[in-house]
């Protein structure tokens, strides 16, 4: 973007500019509804530039101002996000990056939206569909920005709230975000104690966090906060100095300070031992009251924690907005007759102490008198206390901000340099691969298995390909929830290098009892995942099996709740004797394609089934008999991941999850070529009227299909006439894809070939026979002639003729496939595919013609 009038005013840091021009470049964000950038200031501690910052409150700008969160003071932007003016005030800053820092990619979008509509705590709830509403202008800025990384946090009940989404419809948080983003983003929702996670109080929220499916190798996983050990509340705060008198500042910390209360209520918590509320005072005199025309009035005990005296040896309480009261959930001292200081909840909210709350020095503020002191905490603790209590800590965003920068600073490892390092280690010996796996502390897990699954290529045709982890990711996410099991059962039936097993430990980790049998074939293979494994921090509630056997052949004593896998893409060609046994229990005998068998089987051991397969199980002929096993259970999710699945591999690949157990309903479509996810009963998709699954069907498909009679022709390709046998000039014309024109035959110089003798070629039963209709073989800009005397084709042009020989074809007939409407149905009827386009005895089927008028 080319500087306008405005930017040329702007001011570009010389610092700013060198380090975007740096290797790895700025690392950028944004953060909408930030109150006063508690969480955020996670973000600037690890080096982020805030390139615009929102919200509504003018006293929670000033104090991310006070920090110097923006470099531009545009950055601020005090507005409301329902309003076009404040989301135009962002875009205006993105621009103002892009044009002086080439900042054309935003890293991480950060949304917490006010949540008191979704708050348990809240017993006032009005409107809340228009305010849980407010996350739905989260999701429109994530839709347009497309950060790489996108986070949301808030409470609890923040998924299943309701909200209005962008399409006018009444939905949970959870489905809008999934409806909106889930075709461009991999999102993993978690709801967690942030106790759990380095914080050094109990806080128990939901993190959504987004990672951009064109990132490769990364996962919400990788830049989700570590588990740590809790802290006690007295190993947070109780270094500080008690503070026994109402109204005392602490000499050395203004922050650290004695909020004053109607002294009366003293008496209420001054008996009362740790984890005891004024509510349990013997004497009534000491419960909290009210005296109304002389009469007592005991105050209601809506949350048991109220006047309650916090424990020294348990994890600090959350910390609410009212936590400047005793009548407030928690908020009462171990020891003091107090509510905690400013300076206590800073350290049970993780905030540094470098973190402002004016723009006068922390030490400046110290030095002021007494006077002074009080004059400003009286101004400004309530805003500060609120503001704690609505926070995100600043410890969870810093951790997911260090991994962020880890993961976009890390060069990939290349699939060249992988091959110079096997080959240089000799990687391809089963011993050199296990001992330099043991040995290895510079690769992740994925890069060493990446490392073995090439080494293992190199080593042996075993048609093995490497799952990338924001793959299985992708996968894993759509099987059964974990909440659904005590127990869980789970076979990986061709474990390779054990692509999958992070993602599954990830989703699984909180079942109480999780067995994963994993198999291979080969024994060298299962040592290697076993030191590979040991990479991986493997809870106690998970039990891996090693079965070293043919998958296939092996008799399983058990059925499975979840199979998922990649299985062997591979057809038999050579080895019969193999074949035969596979088909000898196999119900498809048409196919010697490995994966297909596999299907088959894992049918019959598992319940939810979820494998990476050739896109070809969509449509091929090989695989009917497959398709209509399957169409019998719930398809209830198909990937298609087209070529993107596998780098280098020319191959198309889809993902598809049935439900053995369940009736066919919802099958959920998601495309890796339009970034589209699509619901479809899935008899729309399997339509028995068609010869496969059309999986991108739509109403445009169905006005084409609707105009038309199908089924007219057969298919035949020659697969024997090569350049070998062919010449510039002969007897008989061969035909070819670039001489099949709309009703014409083309003419091309240095194209055209011919051939002197047909004898023994099996197209020359063609020759000269009526009716034989041309069509070129791989394009989706179909357009058909009919086959001239004298001439055949070669295996790039597919000879039709009629299924019925009392049927006719006109050429008005055959000008239907050159339309733009045709075209458009044809790519729908092929799935898009970019490689499995050959017109067979199935996809021929779609080169119909228009239906007769009705009279």
């Amino acid at each position: 973007m080319a500087k306008t009038k405005l930017y040329s005013q702007v001011e570009f840091p010389e610092n700013i500019v060198k380090e975007s021009r740096s290797a790895y470049g700025l690392r950028t964000y944004v953060s909408l509804f930030s109150s006063a950038g508690i969480g955020c200031y996670g973000f600037k501690e690890e080096n982020f530039y805030c390139l615009a910052t929102v919200e509504l409150l003018e006293r929670r700008i000033k104090i991310q101002k006070y920090n110097k969160k923006c470099v531009y003071e545009s950055g601020y932007i005090c507005g409301d996000m329902t309003n076009q003016e404040t989301k135009d005030r962002v875009f205006k800053e993105l621009a103002l990056w892009e044009s002086g820092f080439n900042i054309k990619d935003l890293d991480v979008l950060i949304a917490t939206p006010p949540c008191q509509g979704m708050s348990v705590a809240n017993h006032k709830k009005k409107d809340e569909l228009k305010r849980n509403s407010l996350v739905v202008e989260s999701i429109k800025m994530t839709q347009q920005i497309k950060p790489k990384f996108f986070i949301y946090e808030n409470v609890r009940a923040f998924l299943t709230s309701a909200c209005t989404d962008i399409d006018g419809k009444d939905k949970s948080i959870k489905e809008a975000i999934e409806f909106n983003l889930s075709s461009t983003y991999n999102i993993l929702y978690q709801v967690v104690n942030f106790k759990d996670y380095g914080n050094p109080s109990s806080r128990t929220r939901t993190l959504v966090i987004g990672v951009r499916k064109d990132l490769k190798e990364v996962t919400p996983y990788d830049i989700f906060p570590d588990k740590q050990s809790e802290k006690t509340l007295r190993q947070v705060i109780g270094h500080l100095p008690s503070l026994k008198t109402m109204g005392e500042i602490s000499e050395d910390d203004i922050y650290h300070n004695f909020r004053k209360y109607t002294p009366r209520m003293e008496a209420w918590i001054k008996d009362i031992k740790e984890g005891q509320s004024a509510f349990d005072n013997a004497d009534s005199s000491k419960i909290p009251h009210t005296v109304k025309d002389g009469i007592v009035v005991y105050n209601a005990q809506k949350n048991g924690d109220k006047y309650t005296r916090q424990c020294w040896e348990k994890v600090a309480p959350c910390i609410h907005t009212r936590n400047d009261i005793l009548a407030s959930q928690n908020t009462v001292h171990p020891e003091d007759n107090r509510v905690f200081s400013i300076r206590e909840l800073m350290l049970m909210m993780s905030v540094p102490s470098s973190f402002n709350w004016s723009d006068t020095s922390f030490d400046e503020l110290n030095k002021m008198p007494i006077k002074d002191k009080e004059a400003f905490l009286k101004k400004e603790e309530m805003n500060i206390r609120q503001n704690l209590g609505e926070a995100v800590p600043t410890v969870i965003f810093r951790q997911i901000a260090s991994k962020v920068r880890r993961y976009l600073s890390k060069p990939v490892i290349s699939e060249q340099d992988i091959k110079t390092l096997i080959e240089k280690k000799q990687l391809t010996e089963h011993s050199c691969l296990i001992n330099f796996i043991a040995n290895s502390k510079r690769y992740s897990f994925h890069e060493l298995s990446k490392i073995a699954e090439l080494a293992n290529a190199q080593r042996e045709d075993n048609a093995a390909y490497y799952t990338r982890q924001d793959i299985c990711f992708t996968i894993v996410k759509g099987l059964p929830d974990p909440k659904d099991f005590s127990e869980l059962n789970i076979l990986e039936p061709s474990i390779g290098v054990g692509n999958f097993l992070p993602a599954l430990i990830n989703k699984y980790r909180n079942v109480p009892s999780v067995n994963i049998d994993v198999v291979d074939i080969d024994s060298n293979s299962l040592a290697i995942l076993k030191e590979l494994i040991r990479k991986i921090n493997i809870p106690q509630n998970i039990n891996i099996n090693y079965i070293n056997a043919d998958f296939l052949l092996h008799n399983f004593e058990k059925s499975y709740d979840i199979v998922v896998g990649n299985p062997p893409y591979k057809k038999l060609t050579k080895e019969k004797a193999l074949l035969s046994k596979y088909k000898s229990v196999a119900a498809n005998k048409e196919t010697n394609n490995l994966f297909a068998f596999f299907i088959e089987k894992t049918i019959q051991v598992g319940n939810v089934i979820s494998l990476i397969v050739p896109k070809s199980l969509i449509n091929a002929p090989e695989f009917n008999l497959t398709r209509s096993l399957m169409n019998e259970k719930r398809i209830s999710r198909i990937i298609d991941f087209g070529e993107k699945g596998f780098k280098g591999v020319k191959i198309e690949t889809i993902n598809f999850t049935i439900d053995t157990q369940k009736k066919p309903e919802t099958t959920v479509i998601e495309s890796y070529i339009t970034n589209e996810i699509k619901h479809h009963k899935q008899a729309y998709i399997t339509d028995v009227k068609f010869p496969y699954w059309i999986i991108y069907r739509n109403e445009l498909f169905d006005e084409v299909a609707d105009r038309m009679d199908f089924n007219i022709f057969k298919a035949y390709r020659d697969r024997i006439i090569t350049k070998t046998i062919i010449k510039s000039s002969g007897k008989f014309r061969v035909l070819k894809s670039r001489n099949i024109g709309d009703n014409e035959i083309i003419n091309i110089p240095d194209y055209d070939c011919y051939i002197d003798n047909v004898d023994g070629l099996d197209v020359a039963k063609y020759l000269n026979q009526s009716n034989c209709i041309l069509l070129p073989n791989l394009t989706y800009n179909p357009r058909a002639c009919f086959m001239p005397k004298n001439c055949i084709a070669d295996g790039s042009v597919a000879i039709l003729t009629l299924a019925d020989n009392n049927d006719c074809v006109t050429k008005e007939d055959l000008a239907l496939y050159a339309t733009d409407s045709f075209k458009k149905f044809y790519a729908i009827a092929r799935n898009l595919g970019s490689r499995s386009l050959n017109i067979d005895n199935n996809s021929v089927f779609f080169f119909g013609k228009l239906k007769e008028p009705k009279v």
